[in-house]
């Protein structure tokens, strides 16, 4: 499959998996730059971890709002974004979103532990340069998506999941699609609300509220990018106004409204990831 933007960016070959995965909450997609000259685009922020495995002719540079960079695969936290860009050339890479509920069984560390992303080689050691081997041996991006998950699916065996009060929050908000009255769900879920905030936190990476924010913006800007105005966006959306809907995104994505729904890195979601919640 093939996406391109109007030439702002350059033509992306995007790959998804030919069916369903074994592992749920896990998804994968396989991106080329499509023979441009170089890559250079923003992060939007996404509920959700990812894990980018590089393996082409070139290694492309994360750099993020701090000035750090880094040069090949990552692991990056729950909402990464806004003043993340991504540059290269000759990039190749499959990409996996991770939900923050398997993140840790996939990963090994806790999802609070990524803060911004970190090196898939200081995660993983040598297992990262053996899966970049396997990758660019594979013969189809269908092989390197088997590949991965088996390599991913030994996490489900051996490490524990979050706990169930945890996992029905977070489901509660993305089910609402991060509008619900999030100092509520602790009476639901019969804890202290000191007690489920200290342990969302530390296993899905964000408190509740910024988690339902996060969720929320991921609706908005995808609404944005299919041209919905940000009046009704803003007011199907829950946001008290056209400002609040403007703060917000430019609290995740790092611009204004109509600057996020022009960004290229929305413009594939639908081609990656065809059966995305919106």
């Amino acid at each position: 499959m093939r996406s391109s933007v109007d030439g702002r960016a350059p033509v992306w070959d995007v790959v998804a998996p030919a069916g369903p995965g074994r592992l749920p909450g896990v998804r994968m997609a396989g991106f080329r730059d499509g023979g441009a000259a170089s890559v250079c685009q923003r992060v939007i922020p996404h509920p959700s971890l990812m894990l980018a495995v590089e393996f082409g002719a070139d290694s492309p540079i994360v750099t993020d709002a701090a000035g750090r960079r880094h040069r090949g695969s990552v692991a990056a936290g729950l909402g990464l974004g806004g003043a993340v860009w991504v540059r290269g050339e000759n990039v190749e890479c499959l990409q996996v979103r991770l939900s923050p509920l398997i993140a840790h069984t996939v990963l090994g560390v806790s999802p609070a532990d990524l803060d911004g992303f970190v090196a898939l080689d200081d995660l993983w050691g040598g297992a990262a340069e053996r899966i970049r081997e396997r990758l660019g041996e594979a013969s189809s991006w269908q092989e390197r998506f088997a590949v991965t998950e088996a390599l991913l699916e030994r996490g489900f065996r051996e490490r524990t999941p979050v706990d169930p009060e945890v996992a029905w929050t977070w489901r509660r908000i993305v089910a609402g699609r991060g509008r619900v009255a999030v100092e509520a769900l602790a009476a639901e879920v019969g804890w202290s609300r000191k007690r489920l905030w200290s342990r969302f936190r530390s296993q899905v990476g964000l408190p509740p509220k910024r988690a339902a924010r996060l969720v929320r913006f991921d609706r908005a800007v995808h609404r944005l990018a299919a041209g919905d105005s940000a009046a009704r966006v803003a007011a199907d959306g829950g946001y008290a106004d056209q400002s609040h809907l403007h703060r917000d995104v430019a609290a995740f994505a790092g611009v204004a409204p109509s600057a996020a729904a022009r960004e290229p890195w929305l413009t594939v979601d639908d081609v990656a990831w065809p059966d995305g919640p919106r």
